[in-house]
């Protein structure tokens, strides 16, 4: 990665250049100011500030419960710490379906008072209204179709969604909806690989995928499933890049051996 592409701020119109030139998108999820830091400086292109912060930081079986003001707490402790990459919000469960003016008002929140670069939102033609409100507004908005888990309820169930051509040919319909509202991109979440690829040559806007393939233009994961910090999550898509739950673990037990023998603080550790 050359030094421009380190440090020059990644916007959605460069996101499209990205696609355009077949370089591939990074983008993992964040919910404080020092993860969020360090991803930033080791270059990701893109910040997810996920309503996933329900199950991995809340400890709640769903991304549901999560509200507005928990989603602008979290996007303003991570956009603090952002100097390049994108910062996506997701728009919690509640703040969109079924309300327009409701919608543009929560977007308009999370815009103003997290300082973040865009918004993120599950759905297709059930909510392209909200959606096209929210982009008159001027915020830009990123899609999120296939699995969305803030409708767990409606499905009951986290399986591999668009399997049948019925589902499959509506994603796509809903995909290319988005697009043609204005929307900056679109995240397809565990869904057949060879329909990812489809969307992604259809579109003109990027796809970004999380258990969609490898045929889309970026992929997406939960930090803190990459990092083996949860090792109770382990669905075929999740590649884990370290196993921090051991060595957390391992580094707790030892500081807690240290303090109970009076190892710690030594005489270098004191004033």
């Amino acid at each position: 990665m050359s030094t421009e592409s380190k440090t020059r701020a990644v916007t959605t119109f460069r996101l499209t250049e990205m696609k355009q030139r077949g370089e591939k998108i990074s983008m993992l999820t964040a919910y404080d100011y020092s993860m969020a830091k360090i991803l930033d400086a080791a270059g990701i292109d893109v910040i997810l500030v996920g309503d996933s912060a329900a199950n991995v930081v809340a400890g709640y079986e769903t991304t549901v419960p999560m509200t507005l003001e928990h989603m602008i707490y979290h996007g303003r402790s991570v956009a603090r710490a952002v100097n390049r990459a994108l910062v996506v919000v997701d728009m919690p469960f509640g703040t969109y379906q079924g309300n327009t003016k409701e919608a543009v008002a929560s977007a308009i929140r999370i815009m103003k008072e997290t300082e973040a670069d865009a918004v993120k939102m599950e759905g297709g033609e059930e909510i392209i209204e909200s959606v096209e409100r929210i982009l008159s507004a001027g915020i830009p908005v990123m899609g999120h179709l296939g699995l969305t888990p803030q409708a767990i309820h409606k499905y009951g169930t986290y399986t591999v969604r668009a399997k049948e051509k019925e589902e499959a040919d509506k994603l796509v319909r809903d995909a290319h909806l988005l697009e043609e509202a204005g929307c900056f991109g679109v995240v397809l979440e565990k869904i057949p690989a060879e329909l990812g690829a489809r969307v992604a040559a259809e579109l003109k806007m990027p796809v970004i995928g999380i258990g969609a393939g490898g045929g889309v233009d970026g992929q997406v994961l939960v930090v803190h499933d990459m990092l083996g910090i949860n090792d109770e999550f382990s669905p075929r898509f999740l590649r884990r890049y370290a196993n921090l739950h051991d060595v957390m673990t391992d580094a707790f037990k030892q500081y807690i051996e240290d303090v109970k023998s009076g190892d710690f603080p030594n005489s270098a550790e004191q004033y």
